[in-house]
């Protein structure tokens, strides 16, 4: 099976997950935990937008950092872009913040509910050049 078709069988199981949730969390950890079970990545999970921060949210993986300032490593810089970024060498990232040493590529994705950013999605692999474009588009079309 390619990446794309395992998007494209794991996002309607998503979004029948989500479909009668409310509760962002609850919603978050199911994310993680499908997308985690479905790809096999180091560490899936959110972090939340708390004022200035993010600040850790439900993930699959080893210990993660818990906060993370704007515009700092790869999810502040995207939170503050707006935009979805992907790094295909993280130790080549100026400023990254390295939560585990075993990380060495990333996507991480803003989650906008009422057109604000309220979380990003964020997706480490400990092989090099794991993400692309493919994951994107998929990973971009993830609600809460």
């Amino acid at each position: 099976m390619t990446k794309e078709q395992a998007y494209q069988q794991l996002l309607p199981q998503i979004e029948a997950l989500v479909a009668d949730e409310q509760d962002m969390i609850a919603n978050m950890a199911n994310i993680a935990a499908a997308l985690h079970e479905a790809f096999g990545f180091w560490w899936t999970g959110f972090y939340r937008v708390e004022g200035d921060m993010l600040v850790l949210g439900p993930f699959q993986g080893p210990i993660a950092c818990t906060r993370i300032p704007y515009g700092r490593g790869v999810c502040g810089t995207a939170w503050a872009q707006g935009q979805t970024i992907i790094v295909p060498n993280v130790h080549e990232f100026a400023g990254h913040i390295a939560c585990s040493s075993a990380s060495n590529s990333e996507i991480v994705v803003p989650i906008r509910k009422d057109g604000r950013i309220i979380a990003v999605l964020d997706i480490d692999s400990v092989e090099y050049n794991t993400f692309d474009t493919i994951d994107q588009r998929y990973l971009e079309q993830i609600q809460l």
